[in-house]
């Protein structure tokens, strides 16, 4: 009997379905569009106090990793450790995409850094010293002896091998001021005043998309997600962005907390306000 009310109640809806005016019928499909563009909303699964000058993430152990007065600090199950060098200036990017390997850019000296998990120096690369000088606003980890830089003197992304002293990839000339930048060992993106350009580990340009009023990117399994204000937002796999396949754009549903720093695991999305680290499932499904 049950099977029967349900043929026939599938039956009544399409029949009323195939029935209504075409407007009604663009209304409602709108709104099942719609419905099913929204980003899952995140589930909150804790709250840990942290008092913090600037959170950088959590690694899947659950350490974590922060700047507090010019040092770099590894606190969690692992042990307590910290790497301090007031010589260098200001820790302007601290990259953990390896974290046996983490990255750290000082701007002031252009020069990075690279420590083990336990935040020991491992090396030490300075381009003031480098025959062909570069002068460095951005960098990160591109792998295998490899290091995404921004040269701000010409305006161009360069992938740099540090043991051969030497570039192997290079990008055009791009306009603007450059806000922020991710990368991973296959993609890096940057943020303009207006636009999210990507770029692959051989030299090619991918796409650039349109962004309004950025201030901070991440990104995970070639998604970027970028702050705006107090908003996030998640733009799928920009580097396959083209007119024909726009890349999609979801906010990210969240409680009303300040969203001063953000990080992005497989598992979690971390969101720190400046008193609390917020941690969320990032159960944000693949386009």
């Amino acid at each position: 009997m049950y099977a029967d009310l349900g043929i026939n109640w599938c039956t009544n809806f399409w029949r009323v379905f195939c029935t209504l005016p075409i407007m009604k019928l663009w209304v409602l499909l709108s709104v099942f569009t719609i419905t099913a563009g929204f980003a899952q909303v995140p589930k909150a699964t804790k709250q840990v106090p942290l008092a913090v000058q600037t959170y950088i993430g959590t690694d899947v152990y659950h350490n974590n990793y922060f700047i507090e007065e010019m040092a770099f600090y590894k606190k969690g199950p692992d042990g307590d450790y910290v790497f301090k060098d007031f010589s260098l200036g200001a820790i302007e990017k601290i990259d953990i995409i390896n974290p046996l390997k983490i990255m750290l850019f000082y701007q002031q000296t252009n020069t990075v850094v690279f420590v083990d998990n336990r935040l020991n120096e491992v090396e030490r690369i300075s381009f003031n010293s480098m025959q062909d000088f570069v002068n460095i606003s951005a960098a990160g980890n591109a792998g295998n002896n490899r290091i995404w830089l921004f040269n701000v003197d010409t305006q161009q992304l360069e992938l740099f091998d540090y043991r051969l002293e030497r570039k192997l990839q290079t990008s055009l000339p791009m306009e603007g001021n450059l806000i922020a930048m991710a990368s991973n060992f296959n993609y890096c993106y940057l943020l303009f005043e207006d636009t999210l350009i990507t770029y692959n580990v051989y030299g090619s340009f991918l796409s650039e998309v349109a962004v309004d009023n950025g201030s901070f990117i991440t990104q995970n399994d070639e998604d970027v997600w970028i702050v705006k204000g107090n908003e996030v937002f998640r733009y799928a796999e920009p580097g396959l962005h083209s007119p024909e396949k726009p890349s999609e754009v979801k906010k990210i549903p969240l409680p009303e907390i300040t969203v001063k720093q953000l990080h992005l695991t497989q598992d979690f999305l971390y969101i720190y306000d400046g008193k609390l680290l917020h941690q969320f499932t990032n159960n944000q499904p693949k386009n």
